[in-house]
């Protein structure tokens, strides 16, 4: 809350002054400044628009004289005036100070001044609710929480003109009043009297450190005028009387680790004392936003459109999703070869998220820095009216396949060790803790931890030669009260089951039917030495990734669920699916879209998928397997690695969080 504003001004001796009192402050007085010499009591007039408090004198010892009540005099005596409405005229407050000598029937002088009473208020929607609210007491600070207070800014990071030649917080141009939806409203409001006494002006002003973060725009005369941002640092608002200046405000940058996300716009009435003398003000009133941080949606919410490439060799895979999609109730969006140039890889180039302020919300994609044939598509095919954009630059030489965006996912809403985290969390892969393997790029990790609102967790994925979170884990949607499962790959499913299928009598039968020349039976898989060696080494990186997720999203054993899975270790020791991998799947609800796995085929039905089928089906979720074998696992991907799905945002505020 703001502390009530205080100011002091001085009496002069033998004179009236003209003075600017802005409601809602007080102003003291020291009395003994317009004194005479020889003057030992006071007593004061005022008009009836101004209250008075007198202080430091002795009440006790006060006296009447000819009717007049007087005060005595003293170093400490002080007065206090408040005006109780703004002035209908310039000067229409007024205060006399008539001082006495000792045994003096008549004043021996008099001083005072004219009060000029002014309302104003820079007003935002800090309690919000979508309105913008006049004079919130909370309006300068910002608080988390459902009882928080504290505006909210967008990134001005969609595209709502043709003719915009980059997103619309890159330039200062108003080239579509769309553009002002984007926006928060801000109002300078101010009532009074049509002037004010000479030598007083208002100036709307933002710090240097804050000028790069936010822009202002200013409605006068039917023309939208950039008025603060980027090289304004402040602009003269001039005063007319009783009115409303109105003002919109975007913001221009995401939260980032030079940037905690709080952005200040200040208004003060200023007083110029002559020419050569700078200017000092009266009044300050402040107003704080927080930008809106780019949140990021996990496979458990509703799909809106499904994003897949058309590639030469992909046609039958292009057709089974289509079919997914339509039973999912869906949009599908092909990125055809010119735009894709080939690049299959949609999960990695791209990740889906929004931005929330409680006047508008739109979707916004994150484009990761791995930059191959998929580079343009997010400017080319997303970025628009109400879709917007932004990517995080790092040097070539610092961008590894853990920076493709396979490797960032996120938690459905967990409560762990205490903390409520609504939104989920972010689940990036990096290495070992101890050594020196790859990591995603600073600037991108530095950039999801400064958004706060789904505290990232690093998973160690190092260990597999493509490095990403989605190659052994995802999330399914229940409809029971803890809403989702963990699905993990586990080599050690993988190895029972084939056990169980040998002891029944299926030793013989083959992986990969008319895929590969090399046959794998069920007992030759349980029987080669060194590929029970190498899974039982994946296990233990799977393992040590399991107490993470146990530990950081506050999951029990019951929530979740060991997908059969085998790897095998290139020479360099990094892991790659060994059949594909069905946790890499794609999630529309209740609809997955699984790898098929190609495993053994017993009574005509491969045993990976009934196995499959069999922990899904008591979640009410259905499983289409579909072949990528070709297409993607020998290009060293799955299913959810050559797609990717916008969502329905969560209903959730994210501003109603406790402080994350």
């Amino acid at each position: 809350m703001q502390k009530p504003q205080n100011r002091t001004v001085r009496l002069a001796r033998g004179q009236r002054q003209e003075e600017v009192y802005v409601l809602g402050t007080s102003i003291s007085i020291p009395v003994l400044g317009g004194a005479p010499a020889g003057s030992q009591w006071f007593s004061l007039h005022h008009s009836q628009n101004i209250e008075v408090s007198v202080l430091g004198s002795d009440r006790a010892q006060q006296k009447v004289l000819n009717g007049e009540k007087l005060w005595p005099l003293v170093q400490e005596s002080l007065v206090e005036i408040k005006m109780l409405a703004p002035s209908a005229e310039t000067n229409d407050g007024k205060i006399t100070f008539a001082y006495y000598g000792n045994g003096s029937d008549a004043p021996i002088d008099k001083a005072g001044f004219y009060f000029t009473g002014v309302e104003i208020s820079l007003d935002v929607d800090a309690d919000r609710d979508g309105v913008v609210e006049k004079n919130n007491p909370h309006k300068a600070s910002w608080t988390w929480g459902p009882k928080g207070q504290g505006a909210v800014l967008l990134v001005n990071c969609d595209k709502d003109s043709l003719f915009a030649r980059s997103v619309d917080g890159g330039d200062n141009i108003m080239m579509s009043k769309e553009d002002l939806l984007d926006m928060s409203p801000m109002y300078l409001r101010i009532q009074g009297p049509e002037k004010l006494p000479n030598g007083y002006h208002m100036l709307l002003y933002i710090s240097a450190s804050d000028s790069g973060n936010l822009g202002v725009f200013h409605y006068q005369n039917t023309i939208y005028s950039h008025v603060l941002g980027k090289q304004k640092l402040f602009y003269k608002a001039r005063y007319s009387g009783t009115n409303q200046l109105q003002f919109f405000v975007e913001g221009l940058q995401f939260p980032d680790e030079s940037f905690n996300g709080l952005v200040s716009i200040k208004v003060s009435l200023l007083e110029s004392m002559g020419q050569g003398i700078p200017d000092t003000p009266i009044f300050t009133d402040v107003v704080t936003f927080r930008m809106a941080p780019l949140i990021i949606t996990p496979n458990t919410l509703q799909p809106i459109d499904v994003f897949v490439c058309s590639v030469k060799d992909n046609l039958f895979f292009l057709k089974a999703i289509k079919r997914l999609v339509s039973e999912a109730n869906c949009n599908i969006k092909i990125c055809f070869q010119d735009v894709n140039r080939g690049d299959r890889w949609m999960q990695d180039e791209i990740e889906f998220g929004y931005i929330h302020a409680p006047h508008k919300s739109f979707p916004v994609v994150l484009d990761s820095p791995r930059d191959r044939g998929l580079k343009d598509f997010p400017v080319r095919n997303l970025l628009g009216p109400d879709f917007g954009y932004v990517t995080k630059l790092a040097a070539s030489s610092e961008v590894t396949s853990l920076d493709s965006f396979g490797n960032l996912e996120v938690s459905p809403p967990v409560t762990a060790n205490g903390k409520n985290y609504p939104l989920g969390r972010i689940l990036i892969g990096s290495s070992f803790p101890t050594s020196s393997g790859r990591r995603m790029t600073k600037a991108v990790r530095d950039f999801l931890y400064a958004q706060r609102v789904q505290s990232p967790i690093e998973l160690y994925t190092d260990w597999l030669f493509v490095g990403h979170v989605d190659e052994f884990m995802t999330f399914v949607p229940t409809a029971d009260k803890k809403g989702f499962r963990l699905l993990l790959s586990s080599p050690v499913t993988c190895f029972q089951l084939f056990r169980q299928k040998k002891d029944e009598g299926h030793g013989d039968a083959t992986l990969f039917q008319g895929k590969e020349s090399k046959r794998w039976t069920v007992a030759k898989v349980i029987s080669t030495d060194s590929l029970l060696k190498e899974n039982l080494y994946v296990q233990h990186c799977i393992d040590w990734n399991r107490n993470i997720l146990k530990q950081e999203l506050g999951l029990t054993e019951d929530d979740i669920i060991d997908i059969p899975a085998l790897f095998r270790l290139e020479t360099d020791g990094q892991a790659l699916a060994f059949f594909p991998s069905m946790v890499n799947m794609l999630v529309l609800g209740k609809e997955l879209g699984i790898p098929k796995p190609l495993g053994p085929v017993i009574n005509e039905s491969c045993c990976l998928e009934d196995y499959m089928v069999s922990m899904m089906k008591p979640l009410q979720l259905n499983c289409t397997f579909i072949d990528d074998f070709v297409s993607y696992h020998k290009k060293l991907g799955e299913v959810h690695c050559g797609t990717n799905t916008r969502r329905k945002p969560f209903p959730f505020p994210w501003w109603q969080m406790e402080e994350p």
